[in-house]
């Protein structure tokens, strides 16, 4: 019984990682830009389909390709800030709402028209390995998948902690009036934050596309997960999005073997209900 629990917490924390790096990125951008980005799962999936071809037309490994993966979707998301979210950064959170979910909706019938809707994956030579450590069965795609997660979000807080650029990101969130009279770029610093939340979901699309399955509709499925982590950790909370995530992926965990595979999203709707109502700051935001 002992080791069950033990396994099912490490289960939980492996793909709890994932979902703290696309949460990560989804805060990131709203905390700046306070736009909620709804075709943020839409960019996870083009990393996982962009990772799947690289693999099909150049046999790159998909933990080789996350090199290429993180500038390309960096510029990917400069370059998507610029046509689609500046127009509208002072816009109704209406209109912004309408522009991301129109955005997701074009995204994903590309996918379809381009890939229709077959269900595709990377088969490597250590896509099934496990490795057994004291006694715990560990699938070694996802702890790489972790071990790296964790690596990019520790490179994240730094480059936010100690280079000017991270200080100004950390400014503009706190005081956007105050950020511009100290002569911050604001638009720029806007474009850069957005770049870097969608490298982050571009990263997790690399992790997974070798342990999960690539279709049109898979953003959808992450990223509702991902805003179940975002409320729980906090709108505005970096390290909240990091505990909030790896909160979840143990809930799934145990949900799914306790109760069934086919409940444990309805688990943490229900946490994600009960924070609305309770503390819709989370655990970690500000009010």
């Amino acid at each position: 019984m002992f080791e069950t629990i033990i396994q099912l917490i490490v289960n939980g924390l492996l793909i709890g990682g994932i979902y703290a790096l696309i949460s990560i990125g989804l805060t990131l951008i709203f905390g700046v830009l306070e736009i909620i980005n709804f075709a943020h799962g839409e960019f996870l999936m083009l990393s996982m389909y962009a990772c799947y071809w690289m693999f099909q037309l150049t046999g790159i490994d998909p933990y080789v390709s996350f090199f290429f993966i993180i500038p390309i979707f960096f510029l990917l998301g400069m370059a998507v800030q610029r046509v689609v979210i500046q127009p509208i950064i002072d816009a109704p959170p209406l209109n912004q709402i309408f522009a991301t979910v129109g955005l997701s909706m074009v995204m994903a019938n590309t996918a379809l028209a381009l890939w229709k809707a077959d269900y595709r994956t990377v088969k490597t030579s250590y896509s099934s390995l496990s490795l057994k450590i004291a006694g715990l069965m560990i699938s070694f795609p996802r702890l790489l998948a972790f071990l790296s997660a964790f690596i990019l979000i520790g490179a994240l807080f730094l480059f936010l902690k100690k280079t000017y650029t991270g200080k100004a990101i950390r400014a503009l969130a706190q005081q956007r009036k105050a950020a511009m009279l100290m002569g911050i770029n604001v638009y720029r610093t806007y474009q850069i934050a957005f770049g870097l939340g969608i490298a982050m979901v571009g990263a997790a699309g690399a992790m997974l596309i070798p342990v999960y399955y690539a279709f049109p509709t898979v953003g959808t499925l992450f990223v509702l997960t991902a805003f179940v982590v975002v409320v729980l950790g906090g709108y505005n909370s970096l390290i909240g999005s990091l505990i909030g995530g790896l909160i979840i992926g143990i809930v799934e965990s145990f949900s799914g073997f306790y109760l069934s595979p086919h409940l444990k999203e309805a688990v943490y709707f229900v946490i994600f209900i009960l924070i609305l109502l309770f503390r819709p700051a989370g655990l970690f935001g500000r009010a």
